[in-house]
């Protein structure tokens, strides 16, 4: 009756609830293709996406009504507007309210197969382009089944999350891990680090994830009782903390932190294997299936695909069931990233002779600069270990020697700062002369893909028109000596 069959998208613009979980194991159970969306995003953005992926159905809060109608009218494919709480009364051409299909009695369903597509997952854009990830239901059925191996979680756990549910980590991760366990899913609308210790207190929380600057930002937080007064026993966390930022966390919060490296693309990379000790910077190594055994392998290659030696960086190749069908109409791009038989990260590493990774920048964030490569990673690191700084950056812009020369954005604490010299020596005290950065910017707040990590690929496009104060080194005074 709504125009859904096998194959069928259905757009999700909800934001974290209960009707989004509905609504997407609904959709994919149906063996429909579930598109989560945004809810941030304008209406424009929510269009261009929309006429990409060619939903047929659309579900979204009562709040967002009158722009769904607005969608309808422009994209003659889509038939039907869910309408996700609120008044139930509230219906027109083309609107149905979501209880309606909650109440309808249900449909016989035939079984999905594996390598079927689940959900589109539109990356976050870190390179500036977002791309429609096929994701398949052997990926989300493998990793709910793997997840809780990995943490160690039973049905006794409570896993809760505060990503955004359109993103491959909650989906993946806490709902499907939950799932796995037979455990509780505790399901935050969004990340409020003032509050964060205390819904993790109430709720009983067991287990949380964690990604971008979400720890750092709480280790900014003045300390309050309630961060101690929870039941939180694991941190699952990419990427991989400063080895000094990685014990505050433990000691102050007292929880054990659990690194693994994943992307919408995979949700198999490499995983710190449980019982084995941390190495400080390392991602752990590829992780497997509780049941199948070896199924995933990591590699570290060269651009040929040739694989590397322990200790040489090079870029991290992904083969495993978990890896995603392609970009949806974009049969270039799908050919380029799967090229081999493997999956072709875009993300630079070296391993050590145990088979542990250590994760070494984006490639395309890699810096050049005097003849050396030098990992943005490692200049922020420093910077972020400064007492007044709260977030930062490192980029690569034109340099007049034909290589890269190193800008790097800040934004302080409340209530804090430094001086662009401070942070020059600070660095300088820290880092091998070539790695220090030439440039500064001082920024108020700094753009973020809406998984939380920085968007480089926009600090690149506004390298040379500053939205803040900025520093160039050479040009500063020398300070007196000693």
């Amino acid at each position: 009756a709504l125009g859904v069959h096998p194959g069928s998208r259905v757009a999700l613009r909800l934001g974290n609830s209960p009707a989004f979980l509905l609504a997407w194991l609904g959709a994919v159970t149906a063996r429909a293709i579930a598109v989560p969306i945004n809810p941030q995003l304008t209406l424009d953005e929510t269009r261009a996406i929309l006429a990409h992926a060619e939903p047929s159905a659309l579900v979204v809060e009562p709040d967002w009504v009158e722009e769904a109608r607005k969608l309808t009218a422009a994209l003659p494919g889509l038939r039907v507007v869910l309408v996700a709480g609120g008044d139930a009364a509230r219906e027109g051409p083309g609107l149905l309210p979501f209880q309606a299909l909650l109440e309808a009695p249900p449909l016989p369903l035939s079984r999905p197969g594996p390598e079927d597509v689940a959900t589109f997952i539109y990356t976050s854009g870190t390179t500036g382009r977002s791309k429609a990830v096929m994701q398949t239901h052997q990926t989300y059925v493998l990793t709910g089944q793997a997840f809780p191996w990995w943490l160690g979680l039973t049905a006794e756990d409570r896993l809760l999350t505060a990503l955004p549910l359109f993103h491959i980590n909650a989906q993946a991760y806490s709902t499907m891990g939950t799932i796995g366990a037979g455990a509780t899913l505790v399901l935050l609308p969004r990340f409020s680090a003032s509050r964060f210790w205390e819904q993790a207190a109430a709720s009983r929380a067991t287990e949380f994830n964690a990604l971008g600057a979400m720890l750092a930002i709480l280790l900014k937080q003045p300390p309050t009782a309630a961060e101690r007064a929870h039941a939180v026993r694991i941190c699952y966390t990419a990427p991989v903390l400063p080895a000094a930022m990685h014990e505050a966390c433990e000691a102050r919060f007292g929880f054990h932190l659990k690194y693994g490296y994943g992307l919408s693309e995979s949700t198999f990379g490499p995983v710190v294997p449980r019982g084995r000790p941390w190495k400080p910077g390392g991602m752990g190594r590829a992780r497997q299936h509780p049941e199948l055994g070896v199924i995933n392998e990591v590699r570290v290659v060269d651009p040929a695909g040739n694989e590397l030696p322990p200790g040489v960086v090079g870029e991290i190749v992904l083969r495993n069931p978990a890896v995603m069908k392609g970009y949806f109409k974009e049969p270039a791009l799908t050919a380029e990233a799967l090229r081999g038989g493997w999956f072709h990260t875009g993300d630079s590493a070296c391993r050590d002779t145990d088979g542990d990774f250590f994760f070494v920048d984006r490639l395309k964030d890699l810096i050049r600069r005097r003849g050396e490569n030098i990992s943005s990673v490692e200049i922020e690191d420093v910077l972020r270990a400064h007492p007044a700084v709260l977030e930062c950056a490192a980029i690569p812009v034109p340099s007049e020697l034909t290589e890269d020369e190193i800008k790097a954005y800040v934004v302080f604490r409340e209530g804090a700062g430094a001086e662009a010299a401070e942070l020059f020596a600070w660095c300088a005290a820290r880092l091998a002369r070539f790695k220090v950065p030439r440039f500064l910017e001082v920024r108020e707040a700094l753009p973020h893909t809406p998984t939380g990590r920085v968007a480089k690929y926009q600090l690149r496009q506004e390298a040379a028109t500053p939205k803040g104060p900025r520093y160039d080194r050479e040009a500063l005074p020398v300070p007196p000596p000693g």
